[in-house]
């Protein structure tokens, strides 16, 4: 499948390992990203996450200043917080004709018990309303350390089964990854699907600069792999939580083992200790390696 024509960097191979990355915001990062805007690239994808906290208005709202700052908005659906098929189809139209959104990332969402007809990713795609209302790229989640309510086979089999409904309705998949501190498993997961013949384009989930407890209380609830081992090759002291920790040492290690054979990749960062913060991170990190 061809890589979808929504950023031109995906039709080269990148740069430097940032070139070509997207970022993640919530509808109340608007002024963030009012503040960040003019340092970051043109074109870059940005997600808006699915709070339960935040209005439809509040997110429309949102990609719509994405757009305004030419930047690419990517508005998440959470499935089981969505009340009705008529606020799923009012969301996607508005979405689409107020901020000129290309492109939607599908998750299932966390509560255990749908609060509409909606009971996952398959059940959004399967109204029809993306393609009907001209979204060319649906994204959807890779979880290279496990997913807390899936086995292995079964996260596999998922995400075959999404990306052939996706493709089988004339969009481009998307996959997104959870953010991780290790860059091994990311490289052995990019391996098994890329044999699985999955060749859909792939962002690898990095965590932005933040505070260590920070860091550590969203890996706790993601369920990413953070043992001593794993944080000491991050730069994370275990005994020193009281500091701060950039993504260096991970961007450096997958710089050094992505090759073309993992197919078109690019980084998704997690804006954990904030979206100016992380920006500044990247525009540093990119000076220092160009």
């Amino acid at each position: 499948m061809a890589i979808p024509a929504l950023h031109p960097n995906w039709s080269r191979a990148p740069i430097g390992m940032t070139d070509g990355y997207s970022l993640e915001m919530t509808a109340k990062d608007r002024p963030a990203l009012a503040e960040a805007g003019s340092r970051i690239a043109l074109e870059t994808p940005v997600a808006i996450t699915f709070l339960p906290g935040e209005s439809m208005d509040a997110r429309i709202a949102a990609a719509a200043d994405v757009r305004a700052l030419g930047l690419e908005p990517m508005p998440h659906l959470s499935a089981r917080r969505i009340l009705s098929h008529e606020e799923l189809a009012e969301t996607v139209r508005r979405t689409v004709a107020e901020a000129g959104v290309r492109r939607m990332f599908l998750v299932a969402g966390d509560p255990p018990v749908p609060a509409g007809p909606f009971e996952d990713t398959m059940a959004l795609l399967r109204t029809g309303l993306f393609e009907a209302n001209g979204l060319q790229a649906i994204g959807i989640a890779g979880h290279p350390e496990g997913h807390p309510a899936m086995d292995e086979q079964a996260r596999w089999e998922a995400l075959e089964t999404k990306h052939a409904e996706i493709t089988r309705r004339g969009m481009a998949t998307l996959i997104v990854t959870q953010f991780g501190f290790d860059a091994d498993p990311f490289i052995t997961w990019l391996e098994e699907l890329r044999v699985r013949g999955i060749d859909a384009p792939v962002r690898i989930g990095v965590p932005g600069p933040a505070g260590i407890k920070t860091l550590l209380r969203f890996a706790a609830r993601c369920g990413v792999g953070a043992s001593t081992s794993v944080l000491r090759k991050y730069g994370i002291s275990i005994t020193q939580l009281l500091g701060t920790a950039g993504p260096d040492a991970l961007v450096d290690r997958l710089a050094e083992r992505l090759t073309p054979a993992h197919g078109p990749v690019r980084l998704h960062f997690y804006p954990f200790g904030g979206l100016v913060r992380t920006v500044e991170w990247i525009n540093d990190y990119e000076a220092r390696n160009a």
